[in-house]
């Protein structure tokens, strides 16, 4: 007895053989029952219940008189058919009635007589395919030979990678390291154990060399006893211990996956037994046994993540150390800053008068205008007004001609000069209803457009303060880089918007000389803008301090090419009286000045100019003549990305 079965429902003896013929293929897998009443189905039915046996697929006719369909439909209420693929074969009778109960799902399938030639056998092989490929999955390709072949092989490969790719992740992160490690080795173990033509289980005696640092390595070894140490050479070419390892560990496994030049060289510390596998060998160990692939893969995973996590850790003992060497760069950065901000405040203040009196009058403005929102009694315009109090926040001033040419344009259409103003001005001179109200001679009309100029007059106030508050914005923001920590990071910036917003915080001390300015076409470079602020800043304070009674301060930006590079250099160059020759090579020391006693200036020390210039990787080229001119030249390498 097989365990699956079909069944096929007709009351015509000769259709039922007909069918028991054309299903004949299916036999060696489901076993065949026939029945020409109904009463003889559902004891075909009660039997396979009582054997346990499943109904894969039952084929009923329908008919006048005979009621194929019900009987069908009737089998979702039994267990041992609630799975099982329905067919009707209909005359074509009560049509709507099958096909509504095909697209409801309540029949899986619907031939109409007269049959084609094989279309049967075909719909029987297509429904017992999805029936086993839904209840039998364990026993796919059994049925390869009388169902749909390809379908059935297709969904066994999905369901083993499927079940492999569970297995992989879900099984073995379980393990322990200690297991892992031995289930791996034992299954290497009884591998080579049969057969080692390539010698792969070997003993190396002390201070062997297994891998060298930048060299090719084709081999990766499996310690199983012994340890091997891990060596790293520094800048000065110093062989430096990075880590050992012991049985259980992985030497030379990211230069062999990868194909790289080894990171390390790897030395046997003591007698150490290994497994050593090149990659043919490796391909046919993980062939022969399908367990020990996902087993293994996971030990490699465990090895680079160890390896990542060292890593990690030493970083961050590292970044601790240059925390720290920081803190005192910074320490020497903020005194000085802190002692220049006295005369940036004086210098700027100036600067704030106008934008600030500019807010004060808007606030009075807006004070007002609220407070005659808030009395207004509540009307059906108060929504509107919200929109056009947004509108005139966010806009921007119309041009005066484009506006005159509009409200000629709504006069036409009202006849009332003042009315087409107000309606142009709140931006309702498109809108119908108000073009109507102010052609009708509406007499409220007047006092609507008033209420909505308050909420213009308040949006537009407020735009006004925002424009005032964005110049004050403007003038302070070179304040900010010197009133907090310097944390920025590397990212995109244009040097000619950083050297900007520097000037404005000497436009009191430039207004009695003369600035000049050459900028050349220099797209964005990748720097630490806020700390080159700083270098400009105190290139341009020298020059400044330098200055004779008529001062010129020239500003150039230039794109270079020097040593096959690509450099953006800034120069700055004063009309002063120049820097000797012997001091010239002073002048980037520690503490170096030339300013006189109680001057202190509103440079960061030349000294700090050159480290921060050093950390974009370019340098600080200085040329001077006495009584002349000096020329500070800042040279950083050109980096889009």
């Amino acid at each position: 007895m097989n365990q699956f079965a079909v069944l096929c429902l007709d009351n015509n003896p000769i259709s039922i053989e007909q069918l028991r013929k054309e299903l004949s293929p299916f036999a060696a897998r489901f076993d065949m029952h026939t029945a020409d009443t109904l009463e003889d189905a559902n004891a075909a039915l009660d039997y396979c219940s009582d054997n346990k046996q499943t109904v894969a697929l039952v084929i009923a006719s329908h008919h006048e008189g005979f009621n194929g369909a019900d009987f069908l439909i009737q089998l979702d209420k039994m267990p041992h058919t609630q799975q099982a693929r329905k067919v009707l074969i209909s005359c074509g009778q009560d049509i709507q009635a099958i096909l509504s109960a095909v697209n409801d799902g309540r029949l899986d399938h619907c031939l109409t007589k007269p049959l084609q030639d094989h279309v049967l056998r075909k719909t029987a092989q297509k429904e017992l395919t999805t029936f086993i490929i839904k209840n039998d999955t364990e026993n796919l390709l059994a049925y390869s030979q009388i169902l749909d072949h390809q379908r059935l092989l297709k969904t066994h490969i999905d369901y083993k990678m499927r079940s492999y790719q569970e297995g992989f992740i879900s099984e073995h992160h379980r393990l322990s390291d200690q297991d892992l490690t031995a289930q791996v080795t034992d299954a290497l173990l009884n591998f080579f154990a049969e057969k080692d033509e390539s010698r792969a289980c070997r003993c190396y005696s002390s201070d062997h060399l297994l891998t060298k640092e930048g060299e090719e390595n084709r081999f990766l070894w499996f310690i199983t006893q012994g340890e091997v140490a891990l060596y790293k050479k520094d800048e000065i070419g110093m062989q430096r211990e990075v880590v050992r390892h012991k049985p259980g560990n992985i030497v030379g496994g990211m230069s062999f996956v990868t194909g790289e030049p080894s990171f390390s060289t790897a030395i046997t510390l003591k007698p150490t037994e290994v497994i050593k596998l090149d990659r043919d060998i490796f391909a046919e160990v993980m062939h022969s046994n399908t367990a020990l692939l996902p087993l293994f893969t996971n030990l490699l995973l465990r090895h680079f993540n160890r390896r990542l996590q060292r890593s990690i850790t030493t970083k961050l003992e590292l970044q601790k150390t240059l925390e720290s060497l920081e803190s005192a760069q910074k320490q020497l950065v903020e005194r000085e800053k802190m002692a220049m901000l006295g005369q940036l405040v004086a210098g700027v203040a100036h600067e704030l008068n106008n934008p600030v009196a500019a807010i004060l009058r808007g606030t009075e403005t807006l004070t007002n205008k609220i407070q005659a929102l808030i009395d207004a009694p509540q009307s059906k315009n108060n929504g509107l007004g919200i929109e056009v109090l947004n509108q005139a926040l966010l806009s921007k001033p119309k041009s005066t001609a484009n506006e005159r040419e509009m409200v000629k344009v709504v006069d036409q259409q009202v006849n009332n000069r003042r009315v087409a103003k107000k309606l142009v001005k709140l931006g309702l001179n498109n809108e119908k209803a108000w073009l109507a109200r102010a052609s009708s001679k509406d007499t409220h009309l007047l006092e609507d457009l008033e209420q909505l100029e308050n909420y213009h007059l308040a949006g537009s106030t407020l735009r006004s303060i925002n424009v005032c508050a964005l110049r004050i914005a403007d003038m302070v923001k070179s304040l900010k880089g010197y009133a907090r920590s310097d944390d920025e990071k590397f990212h995109v910036a244009d040097l000619h918007e950083g050297i900007e917003d520097t000037l404005v915080i000497f436009e009191n001390k430039l207004k009695m000389h003369k600035l000049e300015k050459h900028y050349a076409e220099m797209p964005p470079t990748r720097c630490l803008p806020i700390a080159l602020q700083q270098v400009w800043t105190n290139l341009i304070s020298n020059a400044i301090d330098a200055f004779p009674t008529k001062g010129c301060l020239t500003i150039r930006t230039q794109l270079k090419e020097r040593d096959g590079k690509q450099w953006c250099v800034v120069s700055f160059e004063d009309n002063g009286s120049g820097i000797p020759i012997e001091l010239q090579q002073q002048i980037f020391e520690l503490n170096f000045t030339t300013k006189k006693e109680g001057n202190f200036g509103l440079g960061i020390g030349l000294s700090v100019c050159q480290q921060i210039v050093h950390q974009h990787n370019g340098f600080i080229r200085v040329e001077s003549k006495c009584d002349q001119y000096t020329r500070m030249s800042v040279w950083l390498p050109y980096r889009q990305y």
